[in-house]
């Protein structure tokens, strides 16, 4: 049953974790290219390598603040009710 609770409250901390994943990204952006926006695939005047660039660094950043704002929802609910939110891990492999 309290699994149950921790999904709205787990979306919610998903959205936000997003948020803070695009902010992110725009920043080191900023850093490495030093131009305000990072490229789209679609944009005509970028090239291959700076859209393909954008994209890993966008989906490493996304991945990162996505587990670690994941895993420290679970932690804290655990913490709260006594029971983990997620999966656990098969022993019998």
């Amino acid at each position: 049953m309290n699994k149950l609770l921790y999904r709205p409250l787990g979306m919610a901390v998903s959205v936000l974790g997003g948020v803070l994943a695009g902010k992110a990204f725009g920043q080191v952006w900023k850093l490495i290219s030093g131009d305000k926006e990072a490229p789209t695939p679609t944009q005509q005047d970028r090239t291959w390598s700076e859209v393909l660039l954008a994209a890993t660094v966008q989906g490493a950043i996304f991945g990162l603040v996505k587990a670690a704002i994941d895993r420290g929802g679970a932690t804290g609910y655990d913490k709260l009710t006594g029971e983990w939110p997620g999966d656990k891990r098969d022993m019998d492999n």
